[in-house]
């Protein structure tokens, strides 16, 4: 009986944006390539928080921005600081960063 002792083994690095235009399900257990303001990311991790990815993306203090999920289709969500994103939800292509301390005018 053979044992594979190497957890690397079988560990994909999968572009969720593309999964998503492709209409793919984006398995577990891989490693992952995100997109934050036009920006890749690969990251080991399947789920995050907001306020991880916006310290991911540079954005310090995180507190001063606000981090919004794109999908297939268009659609935009809004994404807490404390709020758990997978990447394996179906359908995310991106995630957007809007500085907090904008001032009209």
């Amino acid at each position: 009986m053979e044992s594979k002792s190497n957890s690397e083994i079988g560990i994909l690095i999968i572009e969720i944006e593309l999964y998503a235009k492709e209409g793919k399900i984006v398995p577990s257990g891989h490693h992952y390539i995100i997109m934050v303001d036009r920006e890749k990311f690969t990251v080991k991790q399947e789920c995050m928080t907001g306020k991880e990815i916006l310290i991911l993306a540079g954005k310090n203090p995180p507190e001063r921005f606000q981090l919004n999920q794109r999908f297939k289709g268009g659609k935009v969500v809004k994404v807490g600081s404390d709020q758990k994103v997978c990447f394996t939800e179906p359908g995310i292509e991106k995630f957007m960063t809007i500085p907090l301390d904008q001032t009209e005018g």
